[in-house]
């Protein structure tokens, strides 16, 4: 059996931050679905939020990103996650990565939606997960090991010692590996894929949250899901996200009336909170009327914002004409695998990290440019507390992970199909009677016991794509409020009583559990 020390499904930002900082001294693999160059992370348009500038504080940041997440928070964490973020814009200036400067050689900050100071780094404008991303890539350290289009379907769990032990995976022929290591890390994004619209990689459709629940772990918050404002939409289809620099940069949203959407329905008009303005925007479209960015006032839009650009031009939507045609998307889970400050789950030996895991740093509504932050933070942390606390196996029995080959009847919906009831009855807006019918539906898929085995790729995404959409609409129902991601039509306010309460799933039963308030009193005088 092949030695293995940590395995890591996924290759976003935050396990690429993970292995640059995880000891040379472990064999580290990294196991990957599509290709390394397919996440999240490397077509996030948008930057990394740090409070650099001289009137900028920490505090500041701190207080943007309660205010954006409905204080639904782990306060203790969002203090620490935005203390940490000059000191993780600065590694990675001293490692190599190039951010863009001012005339002045500072590196440039940009505004976007609830901050309160520019604050935003970007690279090249518009385009700097893809930056970063190839930066960590090219510099990969020599005792991490890559393997693409392996698609890791389940999470295996010694029994005996109630931990988990290494994981089991398909090719694209369906032949399946097993790879044993006492230490098992879950980074492979969010649920973007169970909707329609999406800003997400084709290949993000919730497997994390469902290897996890499979195997025991806890979830929460699953009904805070993000929407982003502003997807390009043309002929009925997203193709691709507008980033929210752009309305930073001065543009306003209109619809075809030329109305400003924005007027009188926040201070911050088109850099309110991003549920605020996808609200907004999906209220104009049921009215059967299109909406617009108005770029007319950016000067230069080509060269501040190339990657967007270039995407307007291949969808046949003119730059020179000032009007880009947007629609809402889903863009981000907030909830997500339970863990604690350094990653772990529930479950001894398997941890999570980036957005498949809720950390708390979000809230229920993430602020702007948090995302790229969060994946560094804790792929940093989890490999500090990885490298002093390391400990090989111990007595494991390996005989006992079978493979169970017997072929199961499966009566499967579409991936298309869910997606399109996913947007109709668990989207931006949401209603008892919608969410009740829609959970019977799901029900119908006897799903929860199969062994997956000798199930197919394309059905076991399936499956998975079920199972999180039920852990979704099971959060949505229970939580009889509107707050942040989760808007509900029939309780449209914000209630009291739901304040501190976290909707916990697993397998086995769903439960609310009231965590104590655990607010940072700071004082902000920046």
């Amino acid at each position: 059996m092949e030695k293995i020390d940590i395995i890591i499904v996924g290759s976003g930002i935050a396990a690429m931050q993970l292995v640059q900082h995880l000891s040379q001294q472990f064999h580290v693999m990294v196991l990957t679905k599509s290709s390394k160059y397919n996440s999240n992370s490397y077509l996030a348009q948008g930057g990394i939020a740090a409070a650099l500038s001289n009137n900028d504080d920490y505090r500041l940041h701190y207080e943007d990103t309660l205010e954006a997440g409905c204080h639904f928070h782990n306060n203790k964490e969002v203090l620490e996650l935005v203390k940490s973020a000059p000191d993780l814009i600065q590694e990675l200036k001293k490692s190599g990565v190039t951010f863009d400067l001012n005339n002045k050689g500072e590196i440039l900050l940009g505004k976007e939606g609830a901050h309160c100071r520019n604050r935003i780094v970007h690279i090249r404008g518009d385009a700097t997960g893809k930056y970063i991303m190839e930066y960590f890539l090219n510099n990969m350290p020599g005792n991490v090991e890559i393997k693409e289009h392996e698609f890791v379907y389940e999470i295996i769990i010694d029994h005996q010692s109630n931990r988990c032990i290494g994981v089991k995976t398909k090719n694209a022929e369906n032949q399946i590996q097993q790879y044993f290591a006492p230490h098992v890390v879950v980074a492979v994004g969010g649920i973007g894929g169970l909707y329609p619209y999406s800003s997400n990689a084709s290949s993000i459709t919730g497997d994390g949250v469902a290897l996890a629940y499979r195997a025991g772990a806890e979830l929460t918050d699953m009904e805070f899901i993000q929407f982003h404002p502003t997807l390009l939409y043309v002929n009925g289809t997203t193709h691709g996200l507008i980033s929210e620099a752009v309305r930073g940069e001065g543009a306003i949203l209109v619809n075809e009336d030329k109305e400003r959407i924005m007027l009188g329905k926040h201070p911050y008009l088109e850099l309110a909170p991003r549920h605020v303005v996808a609200e907004q925007i999906y209220d104009q479209l049921q009215k059967g009327k299109n909406v617009y960015l108005d770029i007319s006032m950016i000067e230069h839009f080509m060269e501040k914002f190339p990657t967007i650009s270039a995407l307007c031009e291949k969808n046949g939507v003119s730059i020179a004409k000032g009007m880009i045609p947007v629609a809402p998307g889903c863009h981000f889970l907030m909830g997500g695998i339970v863990i604690d400050s350094v990653g772990k789950t529930t479950i001894n030996g398997l941890y999570a990290i980036g957005e498949a895991a809720c950390s708390g740093v979000h809230g229920a509504n993430r602020l702007a440019s948090n995302s790229l932050l969060e994946g560094l933070f804790f792929g940093r942390k989890l490999a500090y507390y990885l490298n002093e606390t390391f400990h090989p196996f111990q007595e494991i029995s390996f005989d006992q992970v079978k493979v169970n080959m017997e072929q199961q009847v499966l009566e499967l919906p579409s991936k298309k199909e869910i997606q399109t009831r996913m947007m109709e009855y668990a989207g931006i807006i949401r209603t008892k009677e919608k969410l009740t019918a829609f959970l019977r539906w799901l029900e119908q898929f006897k799903i929860n016991s199969i062994s997956l085995d000798a199930v197919s790729i394309t059905q076991i995404e399936i499956i998975f794509m079920l199972l999180t959409a039920k852990q979704i609409v099971k959060s949505a129902l229970l939580r009889t409020e509107s707050r942040g991601g989760h808007i509900r039509k029939d309780f449209p306010n914000e209630d009291e009583t739901w304040k501190r309460q976290h909707i916990i799933q697993t397998k086995n039963k769903t439960f609310v559990r009231g965590y104590p308030n655990e607010f940072t009193q700071i004082t902000v005088h920046a």
